[in-house]
């Protein structure tokens, strides 16, 4: 039964593409979102519909879609050097046949990134592609709410619509990519058109806020609580009684104490010291193993290339107090072969120091582009303009609390992220559009009163 709902909401979607393929576009998204063919019991695991999609989409664009408006930025041109150096690197790799397995969904991630922002031409388009992104996300957030309101969850347990560490199914990419949505989830709450706002509208986006917040609780993912704390921190930007916020917040905090697992807070209790615990432990090991490889190595080792590391990691057990570190019985592990467990050393590990910095400068234009759009037209005026700003600061939110856990999550090339950096571009070339006809400028300001003419004497 599961199967023919599948079928027919894709055979639906993509059918619409027919007539406006733009849909193709979206089809490809949902797809590489959700993974459909995963969830699939037999009609679907076998077609090959992510390319089929993905095939349609580009083709559907250059041969039908209207490409007046479009507009090509830096940062395409920034992920189309990162792709060739990607490239480079998996011939040039330590571990070809690995490699090559990555490679084969790290290119597709990347065209698509390039790709995206050149359909993005109207709002309704920006706008239809953040709803898909968001509704795709919450499939599966919806899916890990619901089980850890319901006493389900725990670390490395929290089986979501698939039981396998694919994509957003794994349990810490979930709860960094659900915690990074938010900001957008409450944008559209306001700014939506597809489904105007109302109360309907506000009580699934805040169902929804609620249910990408118990992801961390569920998952027991340390990266999640500390990419919760960050949003709220950014909140204060665009809250107007920030005390009150503060307040309420800290209240809220501590009233969700008793209500937590205690396996959660155990869990968190790990945060403040990483010597206790092997899993913090082996990771700092490989941060330092990457590091000293990255010197020896300093254009990478292409994809996979963490499977040599041989790690001799010594843990201080569970009752390490960091005030009698000598009380503590040390307790050493040997480690082989462990994933990086961080996108930036991820990045250095496998491109070296040139794919690591390209992977920064992306990130970094598309976080001070955002920063532009959101000043430039915070104090606008025009009604067919106050949806950029609040979207540039909900993009921008998210793609820090993105940033920040990456720091503890391989996820360097993870495709919902690359969809928001599409996002951001195509964002920032339609203001540019506007911006470049003749006379546009924000309307930030009353228009000065030009005086009234005088009449003419009547003639006698």
């Amino acid at each position: 039964m599961r199967d023919i709902a599948f079928v027919a909401f894709l055979f639906a979607f993509i059918g619409l593409g027919f007539r406006r393929p733009f849909l193709f576009v979206l089809a490809f998204c949902y797809i590489d979102i959700v993974a459909p063919q995963r969830l699939s019991y037999f009609l679907i695991n076998s077609i090959p519909i992510s390319l089929i999609a993905f095939a349609l989409a580009i083709l559907g664009w250059l041969a039908i879609d209207d490409k007046r408006d479009t507009r090509w930025s830096g940062r395409q041109s920034l992920l189309v050097a990162l792709l060739l150096y990607c490239w480079m690197t998996t011939i040039h790799a330590d571990f070809p046949v690995e490699a090559a397995d990555k490679w084969s969904w790290v290119w597709k991630a990347l065209v698509w990134a390039i790709f995206l922002p050149l359909t993005l031409r109207t709002k309704l388009r920006i706008e239809a592609l953040a709803l898909v992104m968001l509704l795709s996300a919450a499939s599966i957030a919806i899916a890990g709410g619901i089980k850890t309101a319901a006493g389900g969850g725990g670390y490395g347990s929290l089986q979501l619509l698939l039981n396998e560490n694919y994509g957003l199914y794994e349990g810490s990419i979930m709860s960094t990519v659900g915690i990074s949505i938010i900001p957008l989830i409450l944008w559209y709450r306001r700014h939506g058109t597809i489904f105007p706002p109302d109360w309907r509208v506000s009580l699934f986006a805040f169902a929804l806020c609620f249910a990408c917040m118990l992801l961390p609780v569920g998952t027991q993912a340390r990266t999640g609580l500390v990419c919760l704390a960050v949003l709220a921190a950014l909140s204060l930007r665009a809250v107007k009684y920030r005390f009150l916020y503060m307040a309420g917040a800290g209240l809220l905090a501590l009233a969700a104490i008793p209500f937590l697992p205690q396996s959660f807070t155990e869990r968190m209790e790990t945060i403040q010291g990483y010597k206790s615990d092997q899993s913090a432990s082996t990771r700092v090991a490989v941060w330092a193993w990457t590091w000293d490889y990255a010197k020896e190595n300093p254009f990478g080792g292409g994809f996979e290339a963490y499977i040599q590391n041989d790690l001799r990691v010594e843990t201080t057990g569970s009752g390490y107090d960091p005030d009698k570190p000598q009380d503590a019985t040390p307790t050493v592990h040997e480690e082989k072969s462990r994933a990086y467990h961080s996108s930036y050393f991820e990045m250095l590990g496998e491109q070296g120091y040139p794919g690591l910095a390209m992977w920064l400068l992306l990130h970094a234009i598309g976080l001070v582009q955002m920063e532009r759009l959101r000043r430039r037209y915070l104090k606008t005026r025009r009604a067919e303009e106050q949806w950029i700003a609040p979207l540039a600061t909900a993009l921008q939110h998210g793609h820090i609390v993105y940033m920040v856990g990456s720091l503890f999550v391989g996820i360097a090339f993870q495709p919902f992220i690359y969809m928001m950096l599409a996002l951001e571009m195509g964002l920032s070339t339609y203001c540019r559009r506007r911006e470049d006809e003749a006379g546009w400028r924000p309307l930030t300001a009353r228009p000065a009163q030009v005086p009234a003419r005088r009449a003419a004497p009547a003639a006698h």
